[in-house]
């Protein structure tokens, strides 16, 4: 009787405790705000010059949530539009990628089927101007505010086509674009299907769901790749319900924990199960996030596929929208979430900061393990370790030079000009001839790039310079500077299979679009030429799933 009483007057003085914490702490709050308050008040009757009450504010509350984690954010009622097609990948439009090339934004990307594409607007040409105001000069972003509005809604847009002379006005009509949740699904290696998931807004468990039916009804198949590399996530729900896919009716697959008790929620498969036994395989990378961790995560604590890629991102926190006065929502972490084994996947510390004040990564010699369903060990704190690593695809410096200097862009533009059509995205290659073309196309424009190894000569050059030993190293520098040059020379051959491949892709997206883009990039993926392997080796999957191969590893 007495422990009885003991524990009682325990968990009283524990709620008292509690409550005065609390009470303490909202004090502070109505403090802090009739602070800021008369701060305010003071600048705008004392202050010399006019004030801006609304960029003040604007300041004063991105200083404050800067010591947030980054998911916390203030939305002001003039970015609302821009924050729901974040959240629904719905707005009114022409339904094309753009980006700013010079003096002009140019189409890089028009999307099949919507009011830019079926206008007969292409990769390559410019914006010119909108509603006849001349379009010059304005960014990305003004563009696109531009192209935006109303679905139904008219105006005329004036672009010069890639490779035209004079400029042409056109009549158009904003749409309704949806930015699909699955960009395109198909079959590799045979029987093997594969459904590529880029977000996870409303309905894309529905377009999962639709995909793989189809797949299996119409293919035969007998596994599936679920592609979410470089899926930044989105909602909660919509990967609870793509999990049903392939997991019973019933089974916790996240499990959110918070400050306040209604943010405490267990989610749990709702529905039947459409397969699960099917094999399955699951890509990610080191931009799979949020909802897509949760999805590979629970997948691989349950055992019921195999994932392959790279360490995933590592957000293991929930978020929740609360609007706010005047139009304005703010966006604010409300909970962690906890897969299936019990582990938290939160990579980076937001809320222990380091002597520098940065958020610190949690090191491995402080995370935990946890077991999956079978006994297998898995650790929390840093994103979902693949059951397979691969190394990531790095590209060469003339590679990424070429690309992000436009050449392959600008060689596909003029490449489709010449070509009226091509072969199938999956057929297409980039013979012998097309590369000659493309490497004098390349030369005859000046391409030129720098190298890491040039910047160490030229710092060599200047240090010898200012140390006075120029006179004696001459001939080394010299030297190194003309076997670079020469090296350099021969990088688009050396390259070359990295520099096709960029092509094709690009090429191929001028007379497929999207689904020809992916079909295309498919070809020479090596993680997905690994998870067919391994989809193709039912032993193999299975000593995966089971923790034997990973044993045998150890041995």
């Amino acid at each position: 009787m007495i422990k009885k009483y003991i524990l009682i007057a325990g968990l009283f003085l524990m709620a008292v405790v509690g409550l005065k914490a609390q009470e303490n702490n909202n004090f502070k709050v109505a403090k802090s705000i009739e602070i800021f308050s008369g701060v305010m008040n003071q600048l705008n009757l004392n202050y010399v010059d006019t004030i801006h009450p609304v960029q003040l504010t604007r300041t004063a509350i991105k200083d404050m949530l800067r010591g947030m984690d980054p998911y916390t954010i203030y939305v002001p009622e003039k970015d609302m539009s821009d924050f729901n097609l974040m959240l629904s990948g719905i707005y009114g439009g022409i339904g094309s990628m753009i980006q700013k090339q010079g003096d002009y934004v140019v189409i890089t990307e028009p999307y099949e089927g919507f009011p830019a594409q079926k206008a007969g607007l292409k990769a390559g040409d410019k914006v010119i101007a909108i509603n006849g105001k001349s379009a010059k000069n304005l960014s990305s972003l003004a563009v696109s505010k531009l192209l935006k509005g109303d679905p139904g809604s008219h105006f005329q847009l004036t672009i010069r086509h890639f490779g035209a002379a004079k400029d042409t006005t056109l009549n158009l009509t904003r749409e309704q674009i949806k930015i699909p949740n699955v960009p395109y699904y198909g079959i590799v290696g045979g029987d093997i299907g594969y459904i590529r998931l880029t977000q996870f807004s409303p309905n894309a468990a529905n377009d999962v769901r639709s995909a793989f039916v189809n797949l299996k009804e119409n293919h035969h198949i007998k596994g599936v790749i679920l592609d979410l590399r470089n899926n930044g996530g989105g909602l909660l729900n919509e990967a609870v319900k793509i999990a049903n896919i392939f997991i019973k009716k019933g089974q916790t697959i996240v499990t959110t924990k918070g400050k306040l008790l209604s943010n405490n929620m267990v989610y749990k498969t709702p529905g039947p199960v459409i397969d699960r036994k099917i094999l399955l395989a699951i890509l990610v990378n080191g931009n799979t996030a949020s909802a897509s961790e949760i999805v590979s995560g629970s997948m691989q604590d349950l055992d019921r596929g195999v994932i392959i890629g790279q360490q995933t991102f590592g957000k293991g926190l929930v978020q929740n929208t609360v609007a706010l006065p005047y139009g304005g929502k703010i966006k604010i972490t409300i909970a962690k979430y906890y897969i299936p084994s019990g582990r938290c996947i939160q990579a980076i510390n937001y809320f222990h900061r380091g002597k520098n004040g940065r958020p610190v990564r949690v090191p491995d010699s402080l995370t935990h393990t946890f077991k999956t369903a079978d006994g297998r060990v898995v650790r929390d704190g840093g994103g979902i370790k693949p059951d397979i690593v691969m190394k990531p695809t790095v590209f060469s410096q003339v590679s990424a030079d070429l690309y992000a200097q436009n050449y392959i862009f600008d060689f596909a533009n003029e490449f489709s000009l010449r070509h009226k059509s091509i072969a199938p995205p999956t057929q297409f290659r980039i013979g012998d001839s097309t590369f000659n073309q493309f490497k004098k196309f390349v030369l005859n424009k000046g391409f030129s790039y720098k190298t890491e190894t040039g910047a160490l000569i030229k710092q060599l050059k200047q240090s010898a310079k200012r140390e006075n030993y120029f006179k004696a190293l001459k001939p080394v520098i010299d030297s190194l500077s003309k076997d670079l040059k020469a090296e350099k020379k021969q990088d688009l051959d050396k390259h070359k299979k990295q520099i096709d491949e960029m092509l094709r892709v690009e090429i191929a997206t001028r007379y497929y679009y999207q689904k020809g883009k992916t079909a295309s990039a498919l070809i020479n993926d090596d993680e997905v030429s690994k998870a067919v392997a391994v989809l193709n080796n039912k032993s193999l999957y299975e000593s995966i799933l089971s923790g034997k191969a990973d044993r045998q590893k150890k041995k």
